[in-house]
Order: structure tokens, then sequence, then C-alpha cells
């Protein structure tokens, strides 16, 4: 049988009854059609729960439909009919288990009880809460230093769930708190906060209805943000410009078709997204965005344009640095930028023009920048174009980083971090009278490389998948393997579980989708959004297993059984949660009224100095940058190696949501029945010696020595820039090596992986 995949382009528009298509599927493969769209209309509704994915703001008067398709499908694979139980894990060992495909894994259903790997039979076994708390928490008792064990966190945890595991793991004694954060977009709070002084965006939605241009760098947000197009596409419809700076131009910025419009549905129409595409070389976007500056200084100088100008009040009231910024400029020549950008001159000053015709721009940005070695300077960079002209703290202007998941602000400003501020760790030891250790800990990548030299022997893990998420996949699992002990609290059945240490549980718990019950009744967790808005979030399904339990019970047993109650009474806590949003506030003052705020429609925005132009720096003004660019981005570097070599990117498909693959199809590419595929400009095709259709394997240069391949990929003729490549995440991260990383960010370079090609010795 030949597992050819099929590639096509297309021409169909994003959402649209595609997209109803496929969340129809999704519903009646995992559950009823009537129960399914039941819940699925309580998705991120005032009386309902905030969907388990995207990180895009709900509207304060919300419609009867405030999800995506992505979100449809996390919400029907949660409330999923099939089960795992412990017959499953009797008919196979956790060997057979890892011949299984993730989507396999996946579609085993939710897991029902807490789990024990036994390593003699292979198997995970079936234990009680008691059984699995008193054994984890002697484990964690024997480790002589507590910061020998790692607390890591998915942004998918609710901001309860966080402060408590933090505060846990800090009372043990540990300071490494490592997230999903650390892997995508640690470089643009970075380099936010270097600018501004707050890690956050200067926007709210509200803004983006006001905004006359909005500039989207290295971001796709069909596939990460749906929600988002609508709001792009009225932007369009409405005059305003929507400017696309990205390597592949994507489908779901091109053409948009509104499933809530029922004149477009019917009548099978739909409506352009971006009014421009740029598409820089990978890692280009630092001088694309120079040039622009450069650009509109010379224009500023010559008076060219007599309305555009440089708001030198603005610069001389609120910014420090322009001058020196403006002698990096001059340093910076033209041959430089166009050969770094991929863009010409000519391209470059057509985005200056729109930019200085426009009272109020907007930049945002997603994994497209800040998975670089530059990202930080980049991100500086965008800065820099924002404070020319004085838009930040604006109406209709500023900058808005896109994380990808929906509560990554929020489990950081909980404490997740392993560098919190002393005035966090100070209020902190305050609120529960005990000293949490000062000192810095670890970091995604830095773990993976502390737990293979036996240096840290336990993974907690809250949600997520990270043998899935991290890099160099090989060598992940490999540190992961090499623990003593691997906690890992999630609802279904995921890869990460099959990489045991010597003493491995997984321990299920309650979905976004379920009622959680606790001594005064039901309980409501919350999250934080992309523009600082925090909303509620109450179950509307019963549990999947009576077994099952809150995230914040379980991590309140663990600590039970591990540190006791001298320090903090952790049933106290979770008999009722809005005794820990009362805790919250006495540590985040942000959270002033955090119980009476959050049970208003619509939930409430966190202040937003920027917003009054304070700046939080340690000037007290907004900080213009002078970084230089990159001597040579990694695109450069490979064009310039004696043997062909490209430069490979990561993406993801519109069928996943991060590391949860839904089915083997992307509809805005045009691919269909696999992912093992690798999109390339068809000159780089013919310079390779490869076809359309015929497989090769992708091998990373790598500078360690260590062989890192990624086997079998079916090459896809793309439009996109000469000397880059692309593959879908997580199936390429096996190539993304864990020494290459983002100055200051330390977050994996998985938009810039140097690799060669060579033809599949395999057969069809």
């Amino acid at each position: 049988m030949s597992d050819t995949i099929i590639a096509k382009k297309s021409t169909a528009p994003a959402g649209g009854w595609g997209a109803v298509w496929s969340c129809g599927q999704a519903l009646l493969q995992n559950t009823s059609l009537t129960s399914g769209i039941q819940t699925v209309l309580k998705t991120n509704q005032p009386e309902g729960f905030i969907g388990p994915g995207c990180a895009w703001v709900d509207p304060e008067k919300t419609s009867s439909i405030e999800f995506c398709e992505n979100g449809v499908k996390a919400v029907a694979t949660e409330m999923t009919d099939k089960r795992v139980t412990d017959s499953f894990f009797q008919e196979y060992t956790v060997s057979e288990l890892q011949t299984f495909s993730d989507i396999d894994l996946e579609d085993q259903g939710r897991l029902t009880a807490p789990l024990r790997y036994n390593r003699i039979t292979d198997r995970y076994n079936e234990i009680s809460w008691a059984e699995a708390f008193k054994e984890i928490g002697a484990e964690l008792r024997g480790i002589k230093d507590p910061k020998e064990v790692v607390f890591y966190t998915s942004g998918h945890a609710s901001n309860e769930a966080a402060f408590l595991y933090q505060l846990f793991g800090r009372v043990y004694g540990s300071t490494n708190f490592p997230s999903s954060s650390n892997m995508c977009h640690e470089a643009s709070g970075i380099a936010l906060e270097e600018a501004i002084g707050s890690r956050l965006a200067t926007v709210r939605l509200e803004d983006f209805s006001k905004a006359d241009a909005i500039f989207v760098f290295g971001h796709n947000p069909g596939s990460t943000d749906p929600r988002m197009l609508p709001v792009l596409r009225a932007a369009t419809q409405r005059g305003a410009h929507v400017i696309s700076f990205n390597p592949l131009k994507e489908r779901g910025l091109e053409r948009y078709a509104d499933p809530k419009n029922q004149l477009e549905m019917m009548r099978f129409g739909s409506a352009p997204v971006a009014s421009h595409f740029f598409t820089p070389k990978l890692g280009g976007d630092m001088a694309a965005v120079r040039g622009m500056v450069k650009t509109i200084l010379a224009w500023d100088y010559e008076r060219i344009l007599t309305h555009s100008h440089i708001d030198r009040v603005f610069i001389e009231e609120n910014c420090n640095g322009f001058e020196s910024y403006e002698k990096a400029l001059e340093l910076t020549p033209w041959k430089e930028i166009e050969d770094q950008s991929g863009l010409s001159r000519d391209e470059i000053e057509r985005a200056a023009a729109i930019y200085v015709q426009a009272d109020r721009p907007i930049i945002t940005w997603g994994t497209g920048i800040s998975q670089h070695k530059h990202s930080v300077a980049t991100i500086r960079e965008m800065m820099n174009l924002l404070f020319i002209r004085g838009n930040v703290g604006k109406r209709g202007a500023g900058a808005c980083p896109m994380p990808g998941h929906a509560n990554t602000q929020g489990i950081r400003r909980m404490g997740i971090t392993s560098d919190p501020s002393e005035e966090f760790l100070t209020s902190l030891q305050q609120a529960f009278e005990f000293e949490p250790p000062m000192d810095a800990g670890v970091d995604a990548v830095e773990s993976i490389k502390m737990m293979n030299e036996g240096k840290l022997r336990v993974f907690m893990s809250l949600g997520g998948n990270f043998t899935r998420s991290a890099p160099d996949t090989n060598l992940t699992e490999e540190a992961i393997r090499k623990c003593r002990l691997t906690v890992s609290i999630a609802t279904k059945l995921n890869r990460s579980h099959l990489m045991t240490g010597a003493l491995s549980y997984i321990l299920p718990s309650l979905g976004r989708t379920e009622y959680d019950d606790q001594r005064s009744g039901e309980q409501m967790v919350t999250v934080e959004d992309s523009l600082s808005r925090i909303h509620g979030s109450t179950g509307v399904n019963p549990p999947a297993s009576d077994l099952l339990m809150s995230e914040p019970a379980i991590i309140a047993g663990l600590a039970r059984a591990t540190v006791g109650n001298k320090v903090v009474n952790w049933t106290h806590y979770i008999e009722n949660y809005d005794r820990i949003r009362e805790k919250i506030e006495e540590v985040l003052p942000e959270f002033a009224g955090f119980n009476g705020q959050v049970r208003t429609p619509g939930g409430f925005y966190l202040s937003n100095p920027i917003a009054d132009r304070r700046w939080a720096t340690k000037s007290g003004k907004a900080e213009f940058s002078g970084y230089s660019l990159p001597l040579a981005t990694s695109a450069q570097q490979t064009s310039r190696a004696p043997k062909l070599t490209f430069t490979l990117q990561s993406l993801r498909s519109n069928d996943q949501f991060n590391t949860t693959v839904y089915t083997l199809n992307d509809r805005y590419r045009g691919i269909s029945g696999g992912r093992k595929v690798v999109f390339m400009n068809p000159i780089d095709m013919r310079r390779a010696g490869v076809s359309k259709g015929e497989k090769v394997d992708i091998g990373t240069v790598s500078e360690d020595g260590r062989n890192r391949r990624a086997l079998d990929f079916q090459v896809v003729p793309y439009d996109m820039p000469q000397g880059c490549i692309a593959s879908y995440f997580p199936e390429v991260n096996v190539l993304v090596p864990v020494y290459s990383v983002g100055d200051q960010s330390g977050t994996p370079t998985s938009k810039a992986i140097p690799v060669s090609l060579s033809k599949s010795r395999r057969r069809s």
C-alpha cells in the first residue's frame, strides 16, 4: 500500500464550510452531536467555560458563537465517550504503546484513575489516590536537595492551579519552574520588559477596531488563533491595511469565510484578510523593520512626504536612547538590510509608506519572530518602529505578542517562572509566612541538559506533552528516562507518559468542560487571555470518571503528602477556590477585588500602565535599542555554505493545537493523508535534485557531532523564499538542537535550523 501524501494547492478560504464540516466530524467521532453542540455553545460564554485552546481575547459582549474550529476539536476530544481503563494497560505494554502515533494515543480517550508504572511488567496499573499521594510524597521527601526537582507547567493550567503549584514547589524548596512559554514566547516578554517595563501587550481588543494598519509578523492566525481572522477581516473591510510579513503566504490571511455570517455561508462567499504580503527570509524580519525605520527617518530629514514625520515630542518626553539608535541606523547599509531580509529596498519602502500613513498602527507577532537566536533584538526593533511615531500608549495603536496557549501569561503572573522578581517572592513570603528560596532556577531547555547530566532527578508536569513540545526529541526522551521519578497531571494519554523514569505516575484530572465540586460547592477557575483580561471558567458537564480530581485538588494532595500542612493548610484552599484567589490578591496587588471582579460578565482587564504612558523601566522612560543586525542569520549562513544547505522552520497545520494533532490533514496548505512533508521553493528542489512527491531525509548540520535526522519526508513545492524550507511541528523537533537557543531568551531556535537533504533510502 502506498503511503504517498496528497498535496495540492488550496483554493478554499479559511473558515467557512470546511471548518463547519471538520467541526461536525470531530464531534461525531467523539460524542453525540446533540451533547457536543450543547457543550460547544457554552465555550467562552459568561455562564460557561473558557475554551481549552488559543489565547485570543473574547469580546465584552459575546455572541452565541465564540469559538473556532480548533476550539471545537479541543472540546470534542475532552468530552469524548472513549475511556482509558485498566484493561487497556493490561492489553498493551508501554513499549507497545510507543509504536502508536500521537493521534492514536490521543484517540484512546480520557484517563479515568491514577496510574503507576511497573518496570517489571512494562505496564501502567491503576492505584488509589491515597497510594499515589503517599508514594510520591515519600519519594520527594527522600530527595536530599529540593533543587533536583523540576515543576514544569503547561499554559493550559488555570491561575488557581498554577498559583498552588508554584507555592507547593517553593515551600518544598525548589527553584525550578519551567513552562511551555520557555519554548515559544519567552523573547517577547524579555524584549517588552526591556523596552517598556511590562511583558504584556499594550493594546486591548477594541484597539483593533480603531487601528488603520495592522502589521502581522511571523504569525499564522489561521492555524494558531483562528478567532483573530474575523477581527483582521473586519479591519480590511472598513479600509484599514492588514500587512503580513511571513516567509509563507498563508491561506488564512488570504481569504476567510465567517461561519457566523449566514448570508455569506449560503452564498459560499468569502473576503480577503490581508491587503499586503511581504515574504522575508527566515530570520530577516529585524533587517526589514530596520529598513522601514531607516526609510522613515530619511523621509523625515528630506521632507519627501510632508505628512510623514518622527514624533519628536513623544520621543523627547517619553524615550531614552534615540540618538544612539539613529547612529545604529546610519551604520546599517542598505545592502546588508536587503541581503538579510530577503526583501528589496522597494518592498521595504512600500511597507514603510503604509506605516507612516497610518495614524493608529498595531504590530502583532507570533513564534515566527520569537523562535530565533536574535528574537529579543527583533522585537526591540519593532518597538523602535512604534516609538518613532509615538504609537505606544495610544488608542488603536501598539504592540501585541500572540502567545499560543490560553493562559500562558496567567501562569507566569502566578509565579510559574524560574526567575521571579524579588517583589513577588517577598509578597509570597509575607502572605504565607515562610522563606522561599530566592535564587534562580532552570528553564525548559536547561532542565533537559541537567536531567541528561543527572543533576535533576524528578520531573513533575502540570499538563502538557513535554517531550513533544521540547527541542531535540531523542535527547529529551533520554533525559526524562534518566529521572528517578516522573509525575504527570493529565486528562489524556500522550507520548511523554511513555518516557518513564525509575518511578512514574500519571494523575488524571478534570477537564475544563467538567464540573468541579468541592466541599463548598461548585468551583470556578480563572484564566488570562493574550490581552490581559481575566475570565472565570465553570464546567458544564459531569466528569469523565468519578475518580477524577481537579488540578488544584491534585496539587494540594501532593503537597500535603510531601510538605504537610505546617506552612499552608492545603485543604482549606481546596474547599473553596475563592480562598486561593484571596491569597493571589494578597500577593499580586493588581488583582484587587479578584473574586468580585471575575464574576462580572466578561471578566475584567488588569491595569495596564503603558496605556497611560507610565513606563515601568528603571529610567521611567521607554527605551530605544541599538542592537546591531546579526552578523549572519541562519538563512545567510546556509546560503553561503560550501555544501547545499537550507534553513528549516517548524510550523503547525490548521488541524492541530500545539502538540495535539487532530488529523493528518492541513486544509489550508492542501495537504491530506500525512504530515511528513517538507515544503520547498521549486528552484531549491531543482538545486537539490528532487522532484514533487519524492521522499527525502532531513539532517541537522550539528555543531556537537550528534546525529539528528528526520526520515522519509515527502517533497511539496511551495511559494517561499529560496534557501528556506518548512515542515511540521512536532515531527521535526528531533532536528532542533538543544544547544541552539535564543540570545537572552533561551528559547529553541525552531524557526532557524540549518539542515541538509538526502534522498530517502526507504521504499514506499
